[in-house]
């Protein structure tokens, strides 16, 4: 087990070499921050040279550029945002608890759901339960996230607030992310958003997976000895039958640290998400770096995480 996961994570490093090379790259060709500054009154363009000196952009992006940042991130060091001039660490520090509020209390209640519904489907294949939960996850599934977040803002906050019922705020309202109270309020929709996407596609997936564990011999002999459909289910075909779905969360999981893009920039949920979107645009590469860097390497440290889970939950499978 233990040289497994050291091999892994010996793996691990060479990969977000390569990850962090092709992200530099990609970032620093894809658009030019000095372009900001382009149209700036009263700047001339010694003005603009002597920035991009200061900044270290009329250096070589590979190899100078690159190593120097990959030395300085070595020893947490981001960097400094080009625009906001704060380091970027601070930045992503500020950001990341309010991704994981909004991320992890939807991930909670799309795991649980897509459970319960991902059940019953399976358990009641063909009938009008199943197929009304098919199509119920067919619709959720082939909606965009940003149609599904305009309709909840248009129902549950204009026209509620129209007729006079309880409505909920949306992104454009002023408030104060210290309050729980008004966080809670703040995170039903952004969470009903995240949830009605993520749950059509989990629930199809666990409904599939455990369908083909009830028909293979081991579930069958376990009926055949007399066992209720419950201990069958529950004792025997849903601990295999969530392996490929202990995988899908896992996958999942580290996304959760870069934030969901367009949810939070139609609630106007100040998260990674957003703040990966707001510099982005202006082609401020040590945030969008920043951000890349700690979603890549969230990714593949639970990818070898997923590896050494499957040997808990089953016991059969081993990593030596």
């Amino acid at each position: 087990m233990w040289a497994y996961i050291v091999r892994r994570l010996v793996q691990a490093l060479f990969i977000l070499f390569i990850i962090t090379l092709l992200t530099f790259l990609l970032t620093h060709y894809s658009s030019d921050p000095m372009a900001q500054y382009a149209t700036k009154q009263g700047m001339t363009a010694a003005d603009r040279e002597a920035l991009r000196h200061s900044l270290g952009l009329d250096q070589p992006v590979f190899p100078n550029q690159y190593f120097k940042w990959l030395g300085l991130a070595l020893q947490g060091n981001l960097g400094l945002s080009f625009f906001s001039k704060q380091p970027v660490l601070l930045m992503i520090q500020q950001r990341l608890p309010m991704t994981l509020i909004l991320m992890g209390t939807a991930e909670v209640f799309i795991i649980g759901i897509s459970l319960v519904l991902g059940l019953v489907a399976a358990v009641k294949q063909y009938s009008f339960t199943d197929n009304l939960i098919t199509s119920l996850s067919f619709v959720g599934y082939s909606m965009p996230i940003f149609f599904i977040a305009l309709g909840c803002i248009e129902i549950f906050a204009v026209e509620f607030k129209l007729w006079g019922l309880p409505y909920l705020p949306t992104g454009a309202d002023i408030w104060n992310p210290k309050d729980p109270i008004q966080m809670a309020r703040h995170l039903v929709l952004p969470v009903f958003c995240l949830v009605a996407i993520q749950t059509a596609g989990y629930s199809r997936f666990l409904r599939s997976s455990i369908l083909e564990v009830l028909g293979l011999d081991y579930v069958r002999t376990a009926r055949a000895k007399g066992l209720s459909n419950r201990s069958v289910l529950f004792k025997h075909a849903l601990r295999n039958a969530v392996l490929p779905f202990v995988t899908i969360i896992g996958l999942d999981i580290p996304f959760l640290l870069g934030g969901a893009l367009v949810t939070e920039s139609v609630f106007s949920w100040p998260g990674m998400g957003r703040l990966f979107w707001e510099y982005a645009e202006r082609g401020d590469y040590p945030v969008v770096l920043g951000v890349l860097l700690l979603t890549s390497s969230a990714v593949v440290l639970f990818t070898i995480i997923v590896d050494v889970a499957y040997t808990v939950v089953d016991p059969r499978i081993r990593l030596d």
